[in-house]
């Protein structure tokens, strides 16, 4: 039976992932990688993204500690290839080794946003005013 287009990660998309990313962080944890910009920041890498075929690994990093995470972003994609033979050896169950590509991860950026907005007087007054419709429609029934 076909798969759908819309469905999401498979369970060995989502399971292989999470070992890339294992074996990504220690690598990187490590320091093997001989360039000013990544030693002299922390990466952080919150999720690697696999393709259906397992051939590619899009991985997710926020750099801390870093003026300018796009440059730390580039010089990852840079020693992409340098990574891969890398992280090889504590993934030679893989018939292929993915290649990588990093990306910034903004999920904490959106997260942030989000729990600001949540935290606006404008979304608080609209809470009370919810919260007291409901306690007069109560009444209302209660007094029924």
């Amino acid at each position: 039976m076909p798969r759908s287009i819309t469905s999401g990660p498979s369970q060995r998309m989502l399971r292989v992932g999470e070992q890339v990313r294992h074996a990504l962080s220690e690598t990187l944890q490590r320091g093997e990688i001989i360039d000013p910009l990544i030693e002299n920041s922390v990466v952080s890498v919150s999720e690697v993204r696999m393709s259906p075929d397992l051939k590619i690994a899009t991985a997710f990093v926020s750099p801390l500690g870093a003026k300018d995470a796009g440059a730390v972003i580039e010089a990852l994609n840079r020693h992409a290839k340098f990574v891969r033979g890398r992280v090889s050896g504590a993934l030679r169950q893989m018939k292929y080794m993915p290649e990588f590509r990093f990306r910034l991860d903004t999920s904490f950026d959106n997260f942030a946003r989000i729990n600001d907005l949540l935290k606006s007087p404008e979304v608080a007054r609209d809470l009370d005013a919810d919260e007291a419709k409901d306690d007069r429609a109560k009444d209302d029934r209660d007094s029924e």
